[in-house]
């Protein structure tokens, strides 16, 4: 015969499963309530005028390689008496703008805190084309200044985006 006390135990049990259940649940919807909204955030800045004036002035740009943009635009910044100074045009920090903005996914991405899947169908082919354009400029500053971080986190993004690809391709291949 079952009494009130082994009742009560069994019931304690399950009310107590049913809170980790709930709990596990809880933080998961937490989750993705955090990373929806992370990545509304980044899109509200990415549909921003200031962003799309930065594409406009950056890919506005004509250049071979590096050393042509140098030639065409002049260094990205000037090492002088007074320190370091960063060219102050449009089309300069249209270029910071739009580098700053995908390193900043590269790192989320690199960290877990967005989907690669969220990310690629909201930004994928602006990554390829700006990474494309932009690639010339941030592989001769590194060169040039040994800086071989530069632009590291927007080339891991690119790169993480053309792998997605290549697995969606095969999944329907």
């Amino acid at each position: 015969m079952v009494d009130i006390v082994e009742v009560s135990a069994i019931v304690a049990v399950v009310g107590v499963m049913i809170g980790v259940v709930y709990y596990i649940l809880d933080i998961r919807h937490q989750a993705r309530t955090r990373q929806t909204d992370l990545v509304d955030r980044l899109y509200s800045a990415f549909i921003s005028r200031e962003f799309f004036d930065a594409q406009m002035n950056f890919m506005a740009l004509e250049f071979e390689d590096y050393e042509d943009y140098v030639k065409k635009y002049g260094p990205i910044f000037h090492i002088g008496k007074g320190g370091v100074t960063f060219k102050d045009t449009p089309e300069f920090r249209g270029i910071l703008y739009i580098d700053n903005f995908f390193q900043e996914v590269g790192v989320l991405l690199h960290k877990g805190l967005i989907d690669a899947g969220l990310v690629r169908e909201i930004f994928t082919y602006r990554i390829e084309l700006l990474w494309k354009k932009m690639e010339p400029i941030i592989l001769g500053y590194r060169k040039e200044f040994n800086q071989p971080e530069a632009g590291k986190w927007f080339e891991y993004l690119y790169n993480e985006m053309k792998k997605k690809e290549q697995q969606l391709a095969s999944k329907t291949a």
